[in-house]
């Protein structure tokens, strides 16, 4: 990578690893589906800038819309309310590691609706790595939540759950949205997902407010903006300059930098069953994407 290429590496893992501390924060003070709603209005005013930009044509057809709708739900508004009602109860660093497990849900998935993409004895090896590192990771609040029926469990629950949801979106755009612009695909499924939540949202979370902490709002605009918007055009940036298997190293990063920044700043705990369970979660998906 030179130089450039280097500083929206770092760039984007700074920013999606920094995203759980944010929403940490800001979830203080309001709803969890009212952070999402605002969050995915500010993501859609960024990208609003690019899609001027490069004035790509308009989705035609119910069928079409209908896609981006579905693909809205499963890729942004769904598993962003699951990860932000999650971190009111798990810390932020410990739903960093787990929203690791993404590509793990990806490539189980992928076997099933995908003809080209099949499970290897490589990838099922990384599978059941990644797995022992999720059940270490939870083991304690397994116990725990058994035997209480504690919020902390639901939250881990609440997290592998949104990954899910991420992996069913990857999958699904790629059978659905094949030859869509990206520009296209990420404005216009955000919208109508932001759209769906300015409806759910105020009936939900009753009485609807807005922030009134500064913190808050430099949060979801963080969240939003950069998190949703600018971190995106970097993305596609590196996807079509280093390539799809160099940019797959930023899931391994991610991590790293979602647990220091929730240890050092949020106080959260670093004991050895984050660490391990890190190590093995990153090594799974390592391993199984290779």
């Amino acid at each position: 990578m030179n130089a450039k290429q280097l500083i929206g590496f770092v760039a984007l893992t700074v920013i999606w690893g920094s995203s759980f501390l944010w929403i940490k924060l800001a979830v203080r003070e309001i709803g969890p589906l009212t952070v999402v709603t605002i969050r995915l209005a500010f993501a859609v005013l960024a990208l609003l800038i690019f899609l001027m930009a490069r004035r790509p044509a308009v989705p035609k057809g119910a069928r079409m819309w209908t896609v981006l709708l579905a693909q809205g739900l499963m890729s942004t508004a769904v598993p962003w309310m699951l990860i932000t009602w999650a971190e009111q109860y798990i810390d932020s660093a410990v739903a960093t590691v787990l929203n690791a497990t993404v590509p793990m849900f990806t490539i189980v998935i992928a076997h099933y609706a995908l003809r080209d993409d099949r499970i290897t004895p490589r990838r099922l090896v990384g599978l059941l790595v990644g797995f022992a590192g999720v059940l270490v990771l939870v083991h304690e609040d397994i116990r725990i939540g058994f035997g209480s029926g504690g919020l902390v469990l639901l939250g881990n629950l609440a997290m592998l759950l949104s990954s899910a949801f991420y992996a069913v979106s990857n999958v699904f755009a790629r059978a659905k949205l094949r030859g869509v612009p990206s520009i296209v695909q990420a404005f216009y499924t955000m919208l109508l997902a932001d759209a769906v939540m300015w409806a759910v949202a105020p009936v939900v979370e009753t009485p609807f407010t807005l922030p009134t902490l500064g913190l808050t709002w430099f949060a979801i605009a963080w969240l939003g903006v950069l998190g949703a918007g600018i971190a995106y055009v970097i993305f596609y940036y590196l996807l079509h300059t280093i390539g799809p298997t160099r940019i797959s190293m930023v899931t391994y990063t991610i991590p790293v930098v979602g647990v220091t920044l929730g240890v050092v700043f949020l106080d959260e705990r670093l004991d050895w069953s984050l660490v391990v369970g890190t190590v093995l979660i990153v090594s799974g998906v390592w391993g199984a994407r290779r």
